[in-house]
């Protein structure tokens, strides 16, 4: 794989991991460099595995200098990437774990989401759609599929107010299944795995699909309807208000 992504295939569990060098900005080539890492677990894998390889950091989101650019067509190719993993993860047929020890900024916190089983580690990091503060309103494909996971209240107040959950809040929320300590995670993620071998696997792609088709139809509407040069360049000037970390 590309710098921006490992893989690493063991015992039927397809291990990828997330190092950019810095802090994992889900720009178009890491999302598809992501993309293509489960392509070949798809193939080869039982369980996959997403996590971090970065101290402290899950994903930082989206590349905001692309939106504060005013680019529309850029803007687009990266959020429709960003849509489409999340949709396909979904609806991977192979059960996904996603473990978050850092930061997970929007499009991090999509990709934790869409997993079957999400694992954190205490800690100071937080998650959430925090988009409304930094000047962009969260994409609906994100607020249907956080609306798959997320409970009502706590979906509003991260939707509409942007904040963001350490990861005990984060669990009562919805975002997370797990939370351990920092140096339980990898024996709390092996017995997981552990447990996950013990399911049919058939049984399991079916029963993911007919729970979340609802979700999954109004994800591809929302692309479909939302992520479009005509819908970009209409709301471009707002995107370029991007307010940029100090």
């Amino acid at each position: 794989m590309p710098k921006g992504v490992t893989y690493e295939l063991k015992d039927g569990v397809a291990r990828i991991r997330l190092d950019d060098g810095k802090v994992n900005v889900m720009s178009t080539a890491m999302l598809g460099e992501i993309g293509a890492a489960f392509d070949r677990a798809e193939t080869e894998a039982e369980i996959v595995v997403l996590r971090s390889a970065r101290p402290g950091i899950f994903s930082a989101g989206f590349d905001l200098k692309v939106f504060a650019s005013g680019d529309a067509a850029k803007s687009l190719e990266m959020v429709r990437a960003g849509a489409e993993l999340a949709l396909r993860l979904m609806s991977f047929p192979h059960p996904t774990i996603g473990v978050m020890e850092g930061h997970a900024f929007p499009m991090g916190t999509f990709l934790l989401l869409a997993c079957d089983v999400r694992l954190g580690a205490r800690g100071p990091h937080r998650m959430g759609l925090n988009e409304v503060a930094i000047g962009i309103a969260p994409p609906s494909f994100a607020i249907e599929l956080a609306r798959s996971r997320v409970h009502p209240a706590w979906l509003s107040r991260t939707a509409t107010l942007g904040e963001m959950y350490e990861p005990e809040a984060a669990m009562t929320a919805g975002f997370l299944d797990r939370v351990v300590a920092p140096d339980a995670i990898d024996d709390t993620l092996e017995e997981i795995i552990a447990a996950l071998r013990a399911i049919h696997k058939p049984s399991h792609a079916t029963a993911k699909k007919r729970l979340r088709q609802p979700a999954m139809d109004a994800m591809r509407a929302a692309i479909d309807r939302e992520l479009t040069m005509a819908a970009y360049e209409a709301s471009s000037r707002a995107r370029s208000a991007v307010a940029m970390p100090a």
